[in-house]
């Protein structure tokens, strides 16, 4: 098979494993529409319960009220079939890795959801009543605060990623270890740059507040240092003549 045949070959890969993974979501959106509503209503909870009596949210988009719910549907089909999206894309890599980088998939992919879910959870139950409630309270008298449910969202889908990707940095660590780019030494040295740029990455992803910046740079600074801790236990193994080869 010439260098041409080969690169087709894996297009037609990858886009199987795209289609896979996008009919995953799709399965569990279509599932879950008939919940739309609710799962707004569950999704707007944290910001309601600071509000005033009688607080509200707006829309100022006709069609807001329909394709925002809509959205938070898509946001929760993607996390109930982030674990099956993910073995598509470790799928699609895995003939370019080594037999003992293989052994490392499961592990990954349950790893990987699972904290993703801990940063989302994390946002939802401990840092939004904390944020929004000291928004409530700094609102000037006789200001009704009362957000748009499109930006509400927008909001909440940027806090959820950035604490859902800032949970992942353990398994960013041990990956970067296993796979030989860094060694732990390494990641011992450039600690101190690492509590800066969390620091940095809080002020920007959180709102003006130092309670929320801290909020997500510490767990980012303890995660780090567990990445380390566990990629301690895990070193690289010595690639030996049987497990050389690529399979």
């Amino acid at each position: 098979m010439n260098t041409q045949d080969t690169f087709v070959s894996h297009l037609i890969e990858l886009r199987n494993r795209l289609l896979r993974a996008i009919g995953a979501v799709f399965v569990v959106f279509v599932c879950l529409f008939p919940w739309a509503r609710d799962l707004y209503s569950l999704l707007a909870q944290p910001l309601l319960a600071v509000l005033p009596q009688g607080g509200q949210m707006i829309a100022t988009d006709v069609v807001g009220v329909f394709l925002v719910p809509l959205k938070v549907v898509g946001l929760v089909a993607f996390v109930i079939a982030l674990p099956y999206v993910l073995f598509q894309v470790w799928a699609f890599v895995a003939p370019g890795l080594y037999v003992h980088e293989k052994r490392l998939v499961l592990p990954l992919i349950v790893t990987s959801s699972l904290l993703f879910v801990v940063g989302m959870a994390f946002a939802y139950f401990l840092v939004f009543p904390v944020v929004f409630k000291f928004m409530a309270d700094i609102a000037p008298l006789g200001v009704a605060w009362m957000t748009d449910i499109e930006k509400y969202f927008s909001f909440v889908l940027t806090m959820f990623v950035a604490f859902g990707v800032t949970f992942e940095v353990p398994v960013a660590v041990v990956v970067l270890v296993k796979m030989g780019v860094v060694g732990i030494a390494k990641l011992k040295e450039i600690r101190p740059y690492v509590i800066v740029g969390a620091f940095v990455v809080g002020a920007v992803f959180t709102p003006p507040d130092i309670v929320s910046q801290f909020m997500l740079a510490v767990p980012l600074c303890l995660l780090y240092e567990v990445g380390i801790l566990a990629a301690g236990f895990l070193k690289k193994p010595a690639v030996s003549h049987t497990d050389s080869g690529k399979s």
